[in-house]
């Protein structure tokens, strides 16, 4: 009975660890940035607010190229160093 009732708990956490992640769709994305802008200040409609929106946008691909390069080469493990041994045998005459 005990296992059953931790079987439980762990699917209800997955449950809502899993409602947790959510994604944006692009429309909130763009609002959120929007506000995100206009807290810096910021006026919609000028020019220096297409500018804020635009180098988030332009962060934010920045950002996953960098994560696709990071586990791409923690995948195929670039990031260690690579040690090649070839043994030599050397016989006396």
């Amino acid at each position: 009975m005990n296992t059953m009732k931790t079987k439980l708990l762990t699917l209800a956490a997955i449950g809502l660890l899993l409602a947790a992640c959510q994604t944006m769709t692009p429309e909130e994305r763009r609002a959120a940035d929007g506000n995100t802008c206009a807290s810096y200040g910021f006026r919609r409609g000028t020019d220096a607010f297409a500018t804020c929106l635009q180098r988030i946008e332009l962060d934010r691909r920045a950002e996953r190229r960098s994560y696709r390069y990071d586990n791409d080469v923690m995948m195929w493990g670039w990031n260690r160093p690579v040690v090649i041994a070839r043994p030599v045998i050397v016989q006396s005459k």
